[in-house]
């Protein structure tokens, strides 16, 4: 069966109550105060059963002008609207301000229901419906049926009954895949469960057991009950009214305007970037920076106006805009909302969230406004790309993906698949990409800065991994970094050795008098092969500052001129090799070799000899067992 959501509007006393509980059989005033003074207050809701065994529910929205915040808290979420107007009062101001709501919202789908039909003559009832129908073909509902009952005598009844199960064949059903949204908007407790909460399921579903993420307050809680139409089921889907018994959270924790979603799908945020419409009957403009009430889902918030390339917004007009909230909102793209002016209070106009975690943005820049064109009438391979292009050197999940954008992962990855067979970005591992041009504003900044780096020190052989990471991409975990690499490897605009990184076919080149002090030190290292002069005395002999030896000992090690064995003493390459050879002939003759015996041979000192061994027994050379050596 077809899911939906049906709700009434209309001016205060316009018998919108009455013509549910005709309906339904159930009278949705269940508050006290609503019985003794006969109006609507809060919320009411009915499970609603068509003729053909089609079920659904009812959102009755109160009329009152002093209780519209309720109206709007329930108009969120509903596929068809029934537009009553008393047929002995006719089109009134909160009639005017339901319909203006309802068409901020989008929707399209309604029956105008003239109610207490029995209260007038034939001709009022004529003059009646020619002023209903003139004022309807000004709204978004000028094709919707109109239809006069009496809820007293039954009378339209059955045909307003099946007017609805024509319409709710046209209904468009609300997205099942992706994740759960759930607009709070009732709280309470029942004996021996605990918290339940009540709404219109937006997207998604909910199954028993699922941990999800009361929002904006982001605590887990466990879903431990679920009933529709009031009967327990295993899973709820969008489109349905839904009462959810929750594990983990108190009453008092949790109020109307929060929000129940899928753990880690979205962000509360502050700020968010919109279309924004004023209505043509708004009496005021809009002003930037007005103070306004922000309404999205069940939730109410004041916020500020930032028009973002004008000052001052004309009844009737639009534009890009970006509102500061007071407190922070759960917003995704593509939702609807509405402003009311914060003093005095009424609906001036609403619009579609662009961006619902959006950045503090700048008037009158053109960048931003293109950005938002982008992000609002771009495909959804455009805003995609957008996004990853946005964030250049940042890697981007599917999830990430989904919740940025407001579209289902599979709908992400088909996007993704194409934007890669077209070369536009790059799957980096499972599930995670980066773009192209992402991977090209790393790449130039590398080599700009090895290029650098290889001018000012042309002996050091390259920029040390981490310190390139750590410096410049700290966003990237060294893991992720070395996905980068080996991506950059591959096209050939670097190359890496010994975890340090360098311009392809950079080779160390030593200047005229680093290459004396060069040779310098090398003919001292191979003359004194085994009994080598310390550092001190070599850049005593060298002649050069602390910071120019470095250099210059660095590039011998790496070279591998020099042999460093341990922190203060260094061997040439010579008598590491020459040292191995007269070790070598030795263990021809002799399976055991003493440090003395070893001294003796190298012709040295135990000063030398012993480091000399050590490091021959880390290269694995010779194997240390007790106070002798054996040869490995």
């Amino acid at each position: 069966m077809k899911r939906f959501i049906i709700g009434t509007a209309g001016h205060i006393d316009h018998g919108k109550t009455t013509l549910v509980r005709a309906m339904t059989g159930i009278d949705t005033d269940r508050l006290k105060e609503e019985k003794k003074r006969g109006i609507s207050i809060e919320l009411g809701f009915a499970p609603f059963t068509l003729p053909s065994g089609q079920k659904a529910a009812i959102v009755d929205m109160p009329g009152h002008e002093r209780f519209i915040r309720h109206m709007l808290a329930g108009a969120f979420g509903i596929d068809i609207v029934l537009l009553t107007i008393a047929a002995d009062e006719g089109v009134m101001p909160q009639t005017r301000e339901h319909m203006d709501i309802i068409e901020l919202l989008g929707v399209n789908k309604g029956i105008v229901v003239i109610t207490k039909k029995d209260l007038v003559d034939e001709e009022w009832l004529m003059l009646m419906e020619e002023e209903v129908q003139e004022y309807i073909d000004t709204t978004i509902l000028k094709d919707a049926a109109v239809i006069a009952v009496s809820a007293v005598t039954r009378e339209g009844i059955p045909e307003l009954m099946a007017l609805i199960e024509k319409l709710a064949s046209e209904v468009e059903e609300k997205p099942v895949w992706g994740q759960a949204r759930l607009p709070i908007d009732r709280v309470f407790t029942v004996s021996g469960f605990g918290t339940v909460v009540t709404g219109t399921l937006w997207s998604g579903q909910l199954r028993i057991g699922d941990i999800l993420e009361l929002m904006p307050v982001q605590k887990p809680v466990r879903v431990r009950t679920i009933q529709v139409h009031n009967e327990k089921v295993d899973t709820a889907y969008a489109g349905q009214r839904v009462a959810v018994n929750l594990q983990g959270v108190e009453l008092a924790d949790i109020k109307r305007g929060y929000l129940l979603a899928t753990a880690g799908y979205l962000s509360p945020s502050y700020r968010v970037d919109a279309r924004l419409h004023l209505l043509s009957s708004s009496k005021r403009t809009l002003k930037n920076w007005n103070r306004v009430r922000f309404h999205l889902g069940t939730d109410e918030t004041l916020g500020r106006v930032v028009l973002l390339d004008r000052d001052e917004l004309q009844a009737g007009d639009e534009a890009y805009a970006q509102i500061v909230m007071e407190k922070p909102v759960v917003a995704c793209k593509g939702d609807r909302f509405v402003i009311r002016y914060y003093s005095p209070v009424n609906t001036i106009g609403g619009g579609i969230i662009i961006d619902g975690n959006a950045p503090k943005q700048k008037r009158f820049r053109e960048d931003v406004l293109d950005e938002l064109v982008i992000k609002e009438e771009g495909s959804l391979y455009d805003v995609v790309l957008h996004e990853l292009e946005s964030h250049p050197e940042e890697f981007i999940s599917v999830s990430e993906l989904s919740k940025r954008t407001g579209s289902g992962q599979e709908q992400i990855k088909q996007e993704l698949q194409q934007l890669v067979d077209d070369e536009k970005i790059i799957k980096i591992k499972d599930q995670v990409y980066i773009s192209t041009y992402g991977v090209q504003v790393i790449n130039a900044r590398i080599v700009e800065t090895l290029a650098q780096y290889h001018r000012q020190y042309p002996m050091r052989s390259g920029y040390p991994r981490e310190d390139m990471r750590s410096r410049f991409f700290k966003q990237l975990n060294p893991k992720d970094f070395n996905l980068i690499i080996k991506q950059l490897e591959e096209q050939g605009s670097l190359s890496s050795r010994h975890n340090q990184l360098m311009l392809p076919q950079h080779m160390p080149q030593p200047g005229g008098r680093d290459r004396e002090t060069i040779a310098q030190i090398t003919k001292i290292m191979e003359e004194q092969m085994f009994t080598p002069p310390g550092l001190e005395e070599l850049m005593a002999v060298s002649g050069r500052s602390e910071q120019e030896f470095g250099e210059i000992m660095a590039y011998m090690i790496d070279a591998g001129i020099l042999v460093k064995i341990n922190q203060d003493t260094v061997f040439s390459n010579q008598a590491i090799e020459e040292g191995k050879k007269r070790l070598l002939a030795y263990f021809e003759q002799e399976p055991e070799l003493s440090l003395a015996t070893a001294r003796d041979i190298l012709n040295t000192t135990r000063k030398y000899a012993l480091p000399l061994i050590e490091y021959y027994d880390r290269i694995r050379f010779t194997h240390r067992v007790g106070d002798i050596r054996v040869k490995i």
